[in-house]
C-alpha cells in the first residue's frame, strides 16, 4: 500500500485526535486576533482562546444566515492584499458567499489535500487527466487544477460543456483518468455512441473521479459498464466551505462498498451529527456532516452545518487499505433542506433515484420530481422519468413498475410520468431534481 503522507496516513486515531487537539488551539489562537471572530464566540459565553477537542461540543454551529449576515466577506482573517483568489458558493437562495485563499491556502494547503486524495483514488502522476468540473467562482474546476499540477499530472482543463468535441478528445489524446460530475460522463457516453464513437473500445479512461453530484451505486455501476474494461468510478465529496473537493474520496478497497474516508481528518476535523440533537452518531447510523477547517488561512469555518446527511461505516476504522483513523462515510444521501414529507413519511430524492435506478427500462441520468408546496410537506407528488427507446417494456409497464418500486421502498404511492428519451433536462454539474410547479398544470 503506498500512501501520500504515510507519517500521518498510517496514524491510531488517538494520534490523529492529539494532532487535532494541538491545531484547534492554534485555530483559536488566529482567531482571537478577529473581531468578527470574537463576536461569534461571544454569542455562545466562548472566546476563540477556549477551542481544543473537549470544548468544540459547546461552539454554536455556523449557519448559512451567519455568513450572510457578514456580507460580503463573511470571517475574512486576513487583509484583502493577502486574499489571492475567491471561491464562491452557489448562490442558488441568495447572493453567492465568498471564500478566501490566501497564496499558503492555494500553494500549500490545497495541493497537501488534494494530491492525498488523488492517491488514494489510484490517480497516477504522469496521466493524462480531462479536467471537467466547471470553473469562474465555482470552487471545483480551479481547486482541482491546481490539485492536478502539483501531483504532476498532465492537466486538459476543458471543464464541462463542447460534448462533441470532448467525446473526440477522449479518443483522440487517449486521456486516462478523469474528474467530473458522473452525470456529465453519462452525458458525454450517449453523445459519443451518436457519433459512433463506443467508449468501451475508443476510450482509453480507466478511472474517473466523480463529485458535485451523488448517485445511486446503480447509476455508478451503469457508468462503469458503459467504460473501458476495468474502468473505476471513484467518489469524492467537499464544498466550497471546506476549500474544494478535498473532504472525502473512496479508495480501491472502499470503493465496492460505497463508502468514502473522511481523509483529511489532519486538516478539515469533521463530526458526524443527529441534524436535531447535534449529538454524535452511532456507526451504521445516518447523520449530518459539521466540520471545522483547522489550517486554512483565509476563510476559516468552526463548526460548519454542510445539512449534507451521510451514513456512519459499520466499521469506520477498518478498511482495507490501513488508514486506521480516517473514518468511513457513506455516499451523501441528500440535505436535510432537501427532504420532502409525503403523507406523513419523510422522502429524500437520493431514495427515489434508487428505485428509478433498479429498472433497466429507465434513463439513469433523467429524472424529476414535481411538487406544488415550497414547504414540502405533500399530499401528492409527481415523479418524472425518461423511457429508453431499446426498452421491452412499454410506456404503461415503465409507470406500473415503478409506481409498484416505489411503494415497496418508501411506502408512498406517487404519480409517474413517462416521457420519451430527450425530454428532461442534463446537467453538466449538479443537478436541480425537485421542481416546484403549479398544481393547475397537468401531470
Amino acid at each position: 500500500m503506498t500512501y501520500e503522507h504515510p507519517e500521518i496516513e498510517t496514524l491510531e486515531r488517538p494520534a490523529l485526535e492529539a494532532l487535532q487537539d494541538r491545531k484547534l488551539r492554534a485555530l483559536g489562537a488566529r482567531l482571537s486576533r478577529d473581531a468578527g471572530w470574537n463576536e461569534h464566540f461571544a454569542s455562545f459565553g466562548m472566546k476563540p482562546g477556549d477551542l481544543s477537542r473537549e470544548t468544540l461540543a459547546r461552539v454554536g454551529t455556523l449557519e448559512k444566515s451567519v455568513l450572510r449576515a457578514r456580507y460580503p466577506f463573511p470571517f475574512l482573517t486576513v487583509d484583502m492584499p493577502e486574499v489571492a483568489r475567491f471561491c464562491a458558493t452557489s448562490g442558488t437562495t441568495g447572493l453567492p458567499v465568498m471564500f478566501g485563499y490566501t497564496q499558503r491556502d492555494v500553494r500549500e494547503l490545497m495541493p497537501f489535500q488534494m494530491k492525498r486524495l488523488l492517491r488514494a483514488a489510484g490517480v497516477e502522476p504522469g496521466e493524462r487527466v480531462y479536467q471537467g468540473y466547471g470553473y469562474g467562482l465555482w470552487v471545483g474546476g480551479v481547486v482541482m487544477d491546481w490539485a492536478l499540477l502539483a501531483y504532476g499530472c498532465t492537466n486538459f482543463g476543458i471543464g464541462p460543456g463542447r460534448a462533441d468535441a470532448v467525446v473526440q478528445w477522449l479518443r483522440d489524446h487517449a486521456y486516462t483518468s478523469c474528474t467530473m460530475s458522473p452525470l456529465w460522463l453519462m452525458t458525454l457516453v450517449n453523445a459519443a455512441k451518436a457519433q459512433g464513437i463506443e467508449p468501451k473500445r475508443d476510450w482509453t479512461l480507466r478511472l474517473g473521479v466523480f463529485g458535485g453530484q451523488s448517485v445511486s451505486a446503480a447509476f455508478r455501476n451503469e457508468l462503469e459498464a458503459a467504460m473501458p474494461e476495468g474502468f473505476v468510478a471513484q467518489n469524492i465529496y467537499g464544498s466550497t466551505e471546506s476549500g474544494g473537493p478535498n473532504h472525502a474520496i473512496s479508495c480501491r478497497f472502499s470503493h465496492d462498498a460505497d463508502e468514502m474516508h473522511l481523509i483529511n481528518e489532519d486538516t478539515i476535523l469533521t463530526e458526524i451529527v443527529d441534524p436535531q440533537t447535534l449529538e454524535p452518531v452511532a456507526p451504521g447510523e445516518t447523520g449530518e456532516i459539521v466540520f471545522t477547517t483547522l489550517d486554512r488561512e483565509a476563510s476559516p469555518v468552526v463548526r460548519w452545518r454542510t445539512r449534507d446527511l451521510v451514513r456512519l461505516s459499520d466499521d469506520p476504522f477498518g478498511c482495507g487499505c490501513g488508514r486506521r483513523a480516517f473514518p468511513l462515510i457513506g455516499r451523501i444521501i441528500g440535505r436535510t433542506d432537501d427532504m420532502l414529507k409525503v403523507r406523513g413519511t419523510m422522502v429524500f430524492p437520493s431514495q427515489v433515484e434508487d428505485c428509478i435506478a433498479s429498472l433497466d427500462a429507465t434513463v439513469n441520468e433523467a429524472w424529476q420530481i414535481y411538487i406544488d408546496r415550497e414547504d414540502r410537506v405533500l399530499d401528492r407528488m409527481v415523479v418524472a422519468v425518461e423511457r429508453r427507446p431499446d426498452a421491452t417494456m412499454s410506456g404503461d409497464d415503465v409507470r406500473d413498475a415503478l409506481e409498484r418500486t416505489i411503494r415497496a421502498r418508501l411506502g408512498i404511492r406517487v404519480a409517474i410520468e413517462v416521457q420519451p428519451e430527450g425530454s428532461l433536462p442534463r446537467y453538466e454539474a449538479k443537478a436541480v431534481r425537485v421542481i416546484v410547479r403549479s398544481p393547475s398544470k397537468p401531470s
